[in-house]
């Protein structure tokens, strides 16, 4: 019948997950379930929004995202946070409307957005809406629905930011957005925002001198196991690692510089013309 990701706060040592794939079978048996995570920082949309991000658009046009991150709906209020459906680059996105539409949007413009009728119709709904709301949501998109019997069509959604790296003379400012499964440590800074500056040197700096990179390496293999390296990754972001470091294993970027999420990444670039020394970039 199709596909539907989930992407949760909800982790995996409870029932909640199997819960949400148990009524998913019940209502549409042949469906295809994908887990996106379950390990999102409780609350925490943006970085909800990473995940959905680096990996919506591998999926075929016509995919269903139910989005089960701060899921509690508020109704009466000027504030409001909505269950709603957004529709971006032929996927749909099912979420409750507290900000994450605008951090997956960014200054993009989505094909439609509509608010999900009939919520206040269903109290019990209200008591764990990423089940009792958003899954029948999404099967009903799955079975082909119109959207507009499904819900209101809106042209505005709760805005949202999260902090983007920063160009000054001579230097990118960015931070640790995520730290995955190795310890590797990503960054907000793009390969895009990089490329800005051409082929002048350059200094990676973060945490102590003695942790700063030089060069930007291809695959982790470039460099000796054990050897820390920056690349940009599959999704253009700046990556901080240690080349086969893990936990259990010597040790990830993370532990063995200390690193952790909105930490403070500098590039220092030394354009022909510059005379810096390495102490002077601290």
């Amino acid at each position: 019948m199709g596909i539907i990701t989930l992407t949760t706060d909800m982790g995996l040592t409870d029932y909640y997950v199997a819960v949400l794939k148990g009524n998913l079978f019940k209502l549409a048996p042949e469906v295809s379930i994908v887990d996106i995570t379950h390990q999102v920082r409780p609350f925490d949309i943006a970085d909800a929004s990473y995940y959905i991000q680096a990996s919506f658009q591998e999926f075929p046009e016509g995919t269903i995202h139910i989005i089960g991150v701060d899921s509690e709906p508020i109704i009466n209020s000027s504030n409001g946070a909505y269950p709603s459906i957004l529709l971006f680059k032929g996927h749909y996105f099912v979420s409750n409307d507290n900000g994450i539409f605008a951090l997956i949007l960014k200054d993009q413009k989505p094909e439609g957005f509509w608010r999900i009728d009939n919520v206040l119709s269903n109290p019990k709904g209200l008591r764990f809406p990423v089940k009792n709301i958003f899954v029948p949501t999404a099967v009903r998109i799955l079975s082909g629905e119109a959207l507009t019997d499904i819900g209101s069509e809106e042209t505005s959604w709760r805005v949202a930011h999260t902090v983007n790296a920063v160009i000054e003379e001579n230097l990118i400012k960015g931070s640790i957005v995520h730290i995955d499964h190795y310890g590797n440590a990503i960054t907000n800074i793009t390969k895009e925002i990089f490329g800005r500056f051409e082929d002048a040197p350059f200094t990676i700096l973060f945490r102590k001198r003695e942790y700063y990179i030089d060069e930007i390496s291809s695959t982790y293999n470039d460099v000796a196991p054990g050897e820390r390296l920056a690349f940009f990754n599959d999704n253009n972001l700046l990556e901080i690692a240690i080349n086969k470091g893990a936990t259990g294993n010597g040790g990830g970027a993370d532990s063995l510089f200390g690193l952790r999420i909105h930490d403070l990444v500098r590039i220092e670039f030394n354009p022909r013309g510059s005379a810096k020394t390495i102490d002077s970039l601290f």
